[in-house]
């Protein structure tokens, strides 16, 4: 039997909201990725509980994600810790220099530690540190960051464990500083970004 008009214009728009919803699902980033948990970032302080009023990084420390290729791209100044994402504008503010440290020993062997939930083959692994004129009551800029990481990785393109680690010489720093974590994606044209602040004793 012929369809009818009617019919049609259902069937149509059925089409049209499913093709919609697929098209939505494709673009759309994926998230739940990874964070770093020694030194403690930001976004894990938020998860355990340590810091409150955090919004909903609170649920997914994993997701601050952002194009890579830092310095020169990246999240924006004032959303670095962020990784531009307005859900996330917790982890941007400074608190009034009150987020809670890690403390750690210029010039010694450090253990950098990620929690990966979903395992992306890497392209690197970087770890910049805030130069003199840091101001820990105020949004990350790149003007407040050495402008070369004091440690790269190389990933080689291969599969992290679900907990990775990366072992390297902390700088000569002094007092409350930020190390920025950049996990950058092979598979994506994305990295993940996390903010520890750090006392260096």
């Amino acid at each position: 039997m012929p369809m009818s008009r009617t019919g049609r214009i259902l069937v149509t728009s059925a089409v049209g909201v499913l093709a919609a919803g697929l098209s939505m699902v494709a673009s759309a980033p994926s998230y739940a990725h990874g964070y770093t948990t020694s030194p403690t970032s930001r976004a894990e302080f938020c998860a355990n509980g340590t810091v409150s009023d955090c919004g909903a990084i609170q649920y997914e420390p994993q997701s601050v994600e952002a194009p890579k290729g830092f310095p020169q791209a990246g999240p924006s100044d004032g959303h670095i810790c962020a990784g531009d994402h307005a859900d996330f504008a917790e982890l941007d503010d400074p608190r009034n220099g009150d987020w809670p440290t890690t403390d750690v020993t210029a010039g010694a062997q450090y253990t950098f530690q990620w929690h990966l939930t979903a395992r992306h083959a890497t392209e690197a692994w970087d770890y910049y540190i805030t130069n003199d004129s840091y101001d820990p009551t105020k949004p990350l800029t790149r003007a407040e960051l050495e402008p070369e990481p004091f440690l790269h990785v190389d990933g080689d393109g291969s599969q992290p464990p679900a907990d990775a680690s990366q072992t390297g010489t902390l700088p000569n720093k002094s007092g409350r500083q930020m190390i920025l974590a950049v996990w950058s994606v092979a598979d994506t044209g994305n990295a993940f970004y996390q903010c520890s602040d750090v006392n260096f004793g």
